[in-house]
């Protein structure tokens, strides 16, 4: 049974077939632009929600701790390695180690940076290295005077200008046996002196064994 034509009440008759395509068309204009509407808060809160799993369940990747460095554990590597002894150094077991390690071009040397109450100190000893290998170290600093400390002379390098030094300011040097071993940094003359004496020992033994 066919439907009556509907009624408009602002016109107050039957609308047409025109009247009444166009009325359709338009509620499924509303319909569809209500479902995008709906699509779009809907991907929105859906991108909220990922983005949220991302920031807070997601490992941020952090390195792990890998706890205190090992000085002599590490020089025992490096002696085997190189089969010729090396250095290990008895510092006040307050000072921080910040790395261990042969570094350098050239002359090659095992080297050990300390972090004490301030500044850093490092302790290095150069494989076979000349006479001249602190001054290069030192960006062309020269010897200031000689002073003996736990019974090694030590040449007490006079830096006048830090940023040239690699931002040294102190520096000792020694010979021991075929290598020579410095000690240098931003620290203070007196914790200067306290590195010096930590490796003392072996610089003697190092001498014994080349003698």
């Amino acid at each position: 049974m066919a439907r009556d034509p509907r009624i408009v009440a602002e016109l107050g008759r039957p609308e047409t077939p025109d009247e009444t395509a166009a009325r359709k068309a338009e509620a499924s204009r509303i319909y569809r632009s209500s479902q995008t509407v709906r699509n779009l808060v809907a991907a929105l809160v859906i991108t909220v929600a990922v983005v949220a799993v991302i920031i807070f369940a997601v490992p941020r990747g952090t390195p792990p701790d890998d706890g205190p460095i090992d000085v002599a554990a590490v020089a025992a590597d490096v002696a085997d390695a190189r089969e010729r002894t090396v250095i290990v150094p008895d510092a006040p077991p307050q000072w921080r180690v910040n790395a261990a390690s042969v570094t350098g071009e050239g002359i090659r040397a095992w080297t050990v940076v300390y972090v004490p109450d301030a500044g850093f100190l490092r302790i290095a000893q150069g494989f076979d290295a000349d006479e001249s290998w602190p001054t290069r170290e030192l960006g062309g600093a020269a010897v200031g005077e000689t002073v003996e400390i736990a019974g090694v002379e030590w040449d007490r390098y006079d830096i006048r200008d830090p940023a040239r030094a690699g931002n040294v300011s102190g520096a000792l040097a020694t010979d021991a046996g075929a290598d020579i071993v410095m000690v240098y940094g931003t620290s203070s003359d007196e914790d200067l002196e306290r590195a010096a004496e930590a490796v003392a020992e072996d610089v003697l033994a190092l001498r014994e064994e080349e003698s």
